[in-house]
């Protein structure tokens, strides 16, 4: 009798269909990851997130120190985490096709594409040696942002009054002789800054019409006294006139109610009128006193007043010296300038103020 067989199936596989499906599942685990890790990047909950942290660590400083962190993160690679203040749309990518900068002394003219980019909302144009603004800059009537500074302007052209969104004009630095009086079409300027032109001795009384401008910088130039125009700015809350001609200041001042703080150093003004203490929004004035011989008490006792009396008293120096110090003058007057406002920084945190600063100058015969 012969002994059967007993047959045992035995499954065989393809091993390579096996790690086929694991590596099918890994990819789409994987695809379902970064989906999950783009959605929550997209998600504004995160930045909403950030937004408040930071808001809760500003509570915590002083407010000159809230500006430094402020100024540290537009300086740094933070500032891609969309955390400073500002709108969103500031830093937002999409909107950085709006803005043309420029930059550097290699550039003497603008490029020939410009004209075309009629939709540009700011144009950042620094040290470059392009002497003027081309007239073709009427057809940017979205244009926000007018920053021209240190680029050698001569002169700006008329058709600046057609950007009737215009909101910030920056031409600090440069050589104008006369500003166009087409400048008060500009209804909705809101920042103005002119300093050191060199020969700019005044403004066209057209400027009157800018009942929006709130800040108003002429500092560095040849005025002889506050323009007429300037005192129908309605809505003005910081001036800087200083380092001008100014010997004396216009009884109607007082015609800007609005302003707050107000730069008079380097200036030898004499007397300040009465009328200055109708300024009930004057929270800060800088004046240079060597030759102020009177101030309205009301200005001196206010506590709500940062009255800074600034005395120079320079040492006499004979020609040579002074042809040393003409050479670098504009350097100088740029250095003062920012110490200025350094100082003043600082002044806003404390409770008090000193009432005068003063340089001392003493010689002895013997």
């Amino acid at each position: 009798m012969k002994a059967e067989r007993i047959g045992v199936d035995i499954p065989v596989y393809d091993l390579s269909l096996i790690r086929g499906l694991w590596e099918g599942r890994v990819k789409k685990y994987k695809q379902r990851q970064k989906k999950e890790e783009e959605r929550i990047s997209k998600s504004a909950l995160a930045k909403v997130e950030q937004q408040w942290q930071y808001r809760i660590a500003c509570r915590k400083l002083k407010s000159a120190e809230v500006t430094a962190l402020q100024c540290y993160l537009e300086r740094s690679a933070l500032s891609e985490t969309h955390l400073l203040p500002n709108d969103d749309k500031d830093n937002d990518a999409d909107n950085k096709k709006f803005i043309f900068e420029l930059n550097g002394k290699k550039w003497m003219k603008l490029p020939e594409d410009l004209q075309y980019m009629t939709y540009l909302k700011e144009w950042h144009i620094h040290g470059t040696r392009i002497p003027e603004i081309p007239t073709y800059i009427e057809a940017f009537v979205d244009l926000h942002v007018l920053d021209v500074p240190k680029n050698g302007l001569t002169k700006l052209p008329a058709e600046i009054g057609k950007l009737i969104n215009l909101r910030e004009l920056n031409v600090n630095y440069n050589k104008l002789l006369s500003i166009p009086p087409e400048l008060g079409e500009c209804g909705n300027l809101e920042r103005l800054e002119m300093t050191a032109n060199g020969k700019l001795a005044e403004l066209p009384f057209e400027l009157s019409n800018l009942k929006k401008l709130t800040h108003l910088d002429v500092a560095e130039n040849q005025f002889a006294g506050i323009p007429v125009c300037v005192l129908r700015m309605e809505s003005l809350k910081c001036l800087d006139i200083s380092n001008n001609r100014l010997k004396d200041l216009p009884e109607d001042i007082d015609r800007l109610e609005s302003l707050e703080m107000l730069f008079l150093h380097k200036n030898n003004v004499r007397y300040v009128p009465m009328t200055m203490t109708n300024l009930i929004h004057l929270k800060m004035l800088v004046i240079s006193a060597d030759e102020l011989y009177s101030i309205p008490s009301q200005l001196v006792d206010n506590p709500n007043i940062k009255l800074i009396r600034l005395y120079d008293n320079p040492i006499h120096t004979n020609n040579e010296d002074m042809n040393e110090m003409n050479t670098d003058a504009d350097a100088q007057d740029e250095r003062d300038k920012e110490f200025i406002k350094t100082y003043i920084e600082t002044l806003q945190d404390r409770d008090t103020q000193p009432s005068y600063t003063t340089k001392v100058s003493l010689s002895c015969l013997l």
